[in-house]
């Protein structure tokens, strides 16, 4: 197709009409709604953690191993299910940071509230540790189980694996699961049922940690030795 070149007039006539319809725009861009952040994971108003400076009776050190999560779920979105197994993310609405970020978050403060023996410490603290304990998620995601319409179910379903430092034995190894159904399919919902979900199933790992903690274990090898 052969193209003709507008004459030298027409086009100084046409960037003029440009100008003056850029000069009455306010932006070029049009207006975005900003993203809503949500978090889980929160401390209720009336948990407390116990006073650093008391340690209960026959109180341990438990390592923590990075946690593992599925991919997934692991960034700041947040993630639902179909019936049919498609995977899709709640548009304009965000975690207000990683989810893998959160879920550990979460555990610390489970671990500081909670007036069990175990006390955790994580890589790289200097302390003597009992316990090595490995977290692996392999179930975060609101599924819609009765159809997109419906109020879906956060489901959780982690992996805790506790061994003896001293010996490198097996303590325990179970899976813990926590399901949490949204009042309604409504974005704040979902986050408070993750939130409910992720507190079910953090207190059943503290209940496990806390299960295994004859005096014996008291006497760990010190963690700075384990990690460079």
């Amino acid at each position: 197709m052969i193209r003709r070149a507008l004459p030298i007039g027409a086009c100084a006539s046409a960037a003029a009409l440009l100008v003056l319809s850029l000069a009455g725009c306010v932006s070029l861009f049009p207006a975005t709604k900003p993203v809503q952040l949500y978090r889980f994971g929160v401390p209720s108003a009336t948990a407390s953690a116990p006073d650093s400076k008391v340690s209960p009776a026959g109180a341990f050190r438990v390592l923590k191993a990075p946690t593992g999560f599925p991919q997934a779920a692991a960034g700041d979105q947040i993630m639902t299910v179909s019936p049919g197994g498609e995977v899709a993310y709640i548009a304009g609405s965000r975690w207000v940071s990683a989810a893998s970020l959160l879920f550990d978050d979460a555990l610390e403060r489970a671990f500081e509230a909670n007036p069990g023996p175990a006390r955790l410490i994580a890589r790289g603290e200097i302390g003597k540790a009992a316990l090595d304990l490995k977290l692996n998620v392999r179930t975060f995601e609101a599924d819609y189980l009765n159809g997109p319409k419906s109020a879906p179910t956060v489901k959780i379903e982690v992996r805790t694996l506790i061994t003896r430092i001293l010996d490198r034995s097996v303590v325990s190894d179970q899976v813990f699961s926590a399901t949490a159904l949204a009042s309604e399919d409504r974005v704040s919902a979902i986050t408070t049922a993750y939130d409910r979900a992720t507190n079910q199933v953090l207190a059943q790992i503290i209940g496990a940690v806390n299960a295994v903690a004859p005096p014996t274990l008291q006497q760990g090898v010190s963690a700075s030795d384990r990690v460079s």
